[in-house]
């Protein structure tokens, strides 16, 4: 593969978009794994794939190619502006709005994909990922949102970890609406710049199970961030490797490698290799 990242464009883009998107969804996972939120991603991911069959029956309809990253962007932001909405309808049943996001993005997708007479070679690499899909104009979108994230989490780090592990006190300092709000947004994007690479069904695995790895070696918040970029860095890496000499979808090995790092450090967690101070998990 290092002889075809240096003659192929293609792999070169699909190799630093995996890049990206193993520091930016670890990187977010860690917040959404300590607020419990980790079924928004799943809820997210299937209004995305709503947006990108309906690019795909939209190209179809019009006669003209449009990217169904862009429009997977647009309706994934819409469904975190909705996830936000319901919960203030239901204030006592928050949880309530992801579901019903989540099946609204179903209903979409299916809607989209039999107008647009069913799956193509392009929807399947968004559905499980692609090595050889990733675009220059994709490239940069990703690249984009990357920074974008980053410049969220550099800015807005100390609210954000209020609002994580002291939701009451950030409500009394009127912190939690509007971060929770730009929160799930960034939320949206990182899903949206991660499809790429891990596919669509597959992206909530590549912001969780590298924290869920981080947590049994980690003993504080810091740690569980730099630790997860780590494995999800990892995952990514050998995923696309593995999957380029394999000839295989390369979300699926992303995740399988995601799933054997999470076993290994819960084998060295029960055979005695201990952290130090207060697990992340009992905060």
């Amino acid at each position: 593969m290092i002889q075809a990242l240096l003659e192929y464009d293609f792999i070169r883009y699909s190799f630093i978009s995996g890049l990206v998107a193993g520091l930016i969804a670890p990187l977010i996972g860690t917040f959404i794994v300590i607020r419990r939120l980790s079924l928004i991603a799943d809820a997210l991911s299937h209004v995305t794939l709503g947006g990108i069959t309906f690019g795909v029956y939209l190209s179809s309809l019009i006669g003209m190619t449009i990217n169904p990253l862009i429009t997977g962007i647009i309706f994934s932001i819409l469904g975190a502006l909705g996830i936000e909405r319901l919960r203030t309808v239901y204030r006592h049943y928050q949880e309530l709005a992801i579901p019903i996001i989540m099946s609204f993005g179903v209903a979409l997708s299916v809607l989209f994909l039999s107008l647009a007479d069913g799956f193509n070679q392009d929807l399947f690499g968004y559905l499980f990922g692609s090595i050889s899909a990733v675009s220059s104009i994709d490239l940069i979108l990703i690249s984009v949102i990357g920074i974008i994230v980053l410049i969220f989490i550099y800015l807005l780090y100390k609210e954000m970890f209020l609002v994580s592990f002291d939701e009451e006190y950030a409500n009394v300092m009127n912190i939690n609406k509007w971060i929770h709000f730009m929160f799930i947004i960034v939320v949206a994007l990182v899903i949206s710049a991660s499809m790429r690479i891990v596919g669509i069904l597959l992206v909530s695995a590549l912001m969780t199970l590298p924290v869920a790895s981080a947590m049994r070696v980690t003993s504080s918040f810091r740690q569980l961030m730099i630790m997860s970029v780590i494995f999800g860095e990892f995952a990514v890496i050998a995923g696309l490797f593995m999957s380029f000499h394999l000839d295989i979808s390369p979300g699926g090995t992303i995740v399988l490698v995601s799933l054997a790092i999470l076993a290994a450090t819960i084998i060295l967690d029960r055979i005695g290799v201990k952290r130090r101070g207060e697990p992340i998990d009992s905060v």
